[in-house]
């Protein structure tokens, strides 16, 4: 069998004709930047998120760049960050003029952990941003607290959490503002590049939409300095098709993962994921350790089965950072990750028969 890591075109193939539709309702209408489709997305994603604003943007970086500008966060400040994470948490801090501090991950979840984020907080320190990494919240409540107490913001980087939950509340909604990215690949992917910004801050949500416009809210009369970066109509109209299924896409996933926790469990040496009481994760990513992740993982591509390594290298070993004096060994935790995660097939497109070919090729490997 020929099983893909993710099968971006399977998503169109089973909403062609709703997907067609909408295609041809944009290119009708002559309206390519903003308009109606734009405005009824950020509408509809507001409230799947449980939220009062969505402003849409070009891509989660982006977003979440916008939020950190809009909260005049910049030189001289600190933002606290997961040191086991994706690049873009940092480069939104660093864009923004700020300095990310990493902090490690909680080993059992990979998740920022709140203790060592209350230990980094200094006089500089002014907003955290807990990553829900691979579909699974972050643990807000302490993170929340943490907040309450120095006068923090919080942002969340949801970029891999649409639809995810923390004690009954959908990512989103979980704190001072959040940063969704719409790439492909993600839970709720466009056909091209996209994101939003998340908030209950009507403030922010107006700040927001100002700077992703060039900083005009009127055309040719800017009002701060401001950016290119706004989700255009095309992509908002696919969002809006994708938006209504995405529950349902969810729980596929997390029917999968249920798969693959019964089936792999006894494994010597597979260490699975974990599922915190009061989350409800998406399972962007289904993501094991073992001490010899190389091994399996090119025993599984020789089976036909993709995988991939979310991520081989963290922010602080990259050569983008290597001016922040990082050095290996300075985050351990994150860097055994690094070493030994490894992302199995659990895209919602994903058959029984494929579901269950990687299981018995991982049993029989490590059996």
């Amino acid at each position: 069998m020929k099983i893909p890591f993710i099968d971006l075109r399977a998503a169109y193939h089973e909403l062609c004709d709703e997907m067609d539709k909408a295609y041809e309702r944009v290119m009708n209408s002559g309206m390519y930047i903003f308009g109606s489709e734009v405005e009824e997305f950020e509408h509809e994603f507001a409230r799947f998120c449980g939220a009062r604003h969505c402003v849409g943007t070009s891509n989660g970086l982006d977003s979440l760049h916008l939020i950190l500008k809009a909260y005049d966060i910049g030189e001289g400040d600190e933002v606290i960050v997961p040191a086991n994470t994706y690049i873009a948490t940092w480069l939104a801090v660093s864009h923004a003029g700020a300095t990310p501090v990493p902090v490690e991950p909680d080993v059992k979840t990979c998740n920022i952990d709140p203790e060592q984020a209350a230990a980094a907080v200094t006089q500089r320190t002014r907003a955290i941003i807990p990553v829900h990494l691979y579909g699974l919240p972050a643990d807000m409540e302490p993170i929340n607290e943490i907040a309450d107490k120095h006068g923090l913001k919080i942002i969340e980087d949801a970029a891999q959490a649409h639809g995810a939950s923390y004690k009954g509340q959908r990512a989103g909604g979980l704190s001072d503002a959040a940063g969704f990215s719409f790439y492909p690949g993600k839970n709720l992917g466009a056909f091209g590049d996209g994101g939003a910004v998340v908030t209950n801050d009507d403030d922010l949500a107006e700040k927001v939409k100002l700077l992703r416009n060039y900083g005009s809210s009127r055309k040719y009369y800017n009002e701060v300095k401001g950016f290119n970066t706004r989700l255009d109509s095309l992509q908002a109209a696919f969002l809006r098709v994708r938006l209504k299924y995405l529950d349902t896409w969810n729980e596929r996933r997390r029917k999968t993962a249920g798969i693959y926790h019964k089936e792999l469990s006894d494994l010597p040496g597979l260490i699975l994921p974990v599922i915190p009481l009061e989350t409800i994760p998406v399972w962007h990513q289904f993501v094991v350790r073992h001490e010899k992740r190389d091994d399996l993982q090119q025993a599984m591509e020789q089976q036909g089965i993709g995988t991939l390594i979310h991520y081989p290298v963290p922010p602080h070993l990259s050569e983008a950072y290597i001016s922040h004096d990082l050095k290996k060994g300075d985050f351990p935790v994150t860097e055994m990750l690094a070493d030994t995660v490894l992302s199995l097939p659990i895209g919602p497109h994903l058959d029984k028969q494929s579901q269950d070919f990687v299981v018995s090729v991982i049993r029989d490997y490590l059996s």
